[in-house]
């Protein structure tokens, strides 16, 4: 089982900053990639970005590509998500889930373990 935390959503103007954090306990990192999604108010959950268990490999959905950026530090057990340029379409519940695979995916019915979210709201 991994537990998964996610911190760091808030209120921020558009064009604004979040970094948004993700802390994982119980098994073994090891061999997990990681991903963000989020969902926002009547909307299905999406697809964001996710990082490959070495961070070696990172993916994002069109509409963050070049405004945000997702790493992990594995010692730490902790994935991240700098979120830059933020616009009010950005606003959402962010959610970080966890899937043993060796390859990266996309998909969020694929994910075994998720986080309880976290909020993000842009002002225009």
């Amino acid at each position: 089982q991994v537990q998964l935390v996610e911190s760091g959503g808030g209120l921020v103007q558009a064009g604004g900053s979040l970094r948004l954090s993700c802390a994982a306990s119980g098994r073994t990192f090891s061999g997990y990639i990681m991903g963000w999604f989020r969902q926002a108010p009547g909307k299905e959950r999406e697809f964001v970005a996710v990082i490959s268990w070495s961070g070696g490999s990172a993916y994002y959905t069109d509409s963050v590509k070049g405004r945000f950026t997702i790493s992990r530090d594995n010692a730490k057990n902790t994935v991240y998500l700098r979120m830059d340029s933020l616009k009010p379409e950005d606003t959402a519940v962010y959610y970080c889930a966890a899937l043993r695979s060796a390859v990266v995916n996309t998909s969020p019915t694929t994910y075994a373990y998720w986080g309880q979210g976290t909020q993000v709201t842009v002002s225009s």
